[in-house]
């Protein structure tokens, strides 16, 4: 039964994917503190029983209606999810200098980095999202999730994914000997990310003897999952969307 399900709800997520310019919000803004800081995340809980959660981790921009779509595309199939807010409540970057200095200030500084997502995962629990967890990200949020799957302080999370993020091990990590599993969605025309990136992945989970899974997806830019975007290319989305929710079943 599980792969005739997996079936019909993958053709329902596509069909809402190509539908991104009318997206109407079915979840909600969820306000929480990180110290005496004030963040805005977003919450969408699954329909029916849910099957797991899947911590969303923003793009340079912030967190938006992208990954709010994304977020109720995953309630649909059964998952709760969560995306995170890592640059605060009202500070969504609109220019190339304001998005670049807002993720590096977390860049170099990764405790930060850590702390901050870790408190979203937190905060979807307090929302009663289930306990297991996939953590995933896009941009610069699929860098991040490879930072909290390198520096294991997250509790009960069954998998990693990052859609077209950074993979470089930042100087002075490693990886540890344990990891769950993990998915790279990674375009084959990724100028920003390169492929010499990805094979020192690679190289870095085979050394630990990891459970992974890289993607490359042919003529596919840096971005290519963002609809409505000069960057989108939708075989590479409907695809790499094909395989997450494969992931995700057999993770979660």
């Amino acid at each position: 039964m599980r792969p005739a399900y997996l079936s019909f709800t993958l053709l329902a997520s596509l069909g809402l994917a190509t539908g991104a310019h009318a997206f109407t919000p079915a979840g909600n803004d969820i306000i929480y503190e990180v110290g005496d800081d004030a963040f805005e995340g977003y919450y969408s809980a699954a329909q029916g029983e849910s099957r797991g959660t899947v911590l969303i981790v923003h793009d340079w921009d912030g967190l938006g209606d992208y990954e709010r779509q994304r977020a109720d595309m995953l309630a649909e199939q059964g998952f709760d999810a969560f995306a995170v807010d890592l640059f605060g409540q009202g500070n969504r970057p609109e220019t190339t200098e304001a998005r670049q200095e807002a993720t590096r200030a977390l860049y170099s500084d990764r405790e930060r980095m850590r702390e901050l997502t870790l408190a979203g995962l937190a905060e979807a629990r307090e929302q009663e999202a289930a306990e297991s967890v996939v953590i995933m990200g896009y941009c610069f949020g699929g860098a991040v999730a490879l930072e909290i799957a390198r520096s294991g302080e997250a509790d009960n999370v069954a998998g990693y994914t990052s859609f077209h993020g950074g993979v470089a091990t930042p100087e002075g990590q490693e990886w540890p000997d344990e990891v769950p599993p993990l998915l790279i969605a990674h375009g084959g025309a990724d100028t920003s990310v390169t492929m010499e990136d990805v094979s020192g992945l690679v190289e870095e989970l085979e050394a630990i003897e990891a459970t992974y899974t890289v993607e490359i997806y042919s003529g596919a830019p840096h971005g290519f999952t963002e609809f409505d975007s000069e960057r989108y290319q939708e075989r590479a989305d409907q695809k790499s969307w094909a395989a997450f929710l494969t992931f995700l079943e057999e993770v979660l």
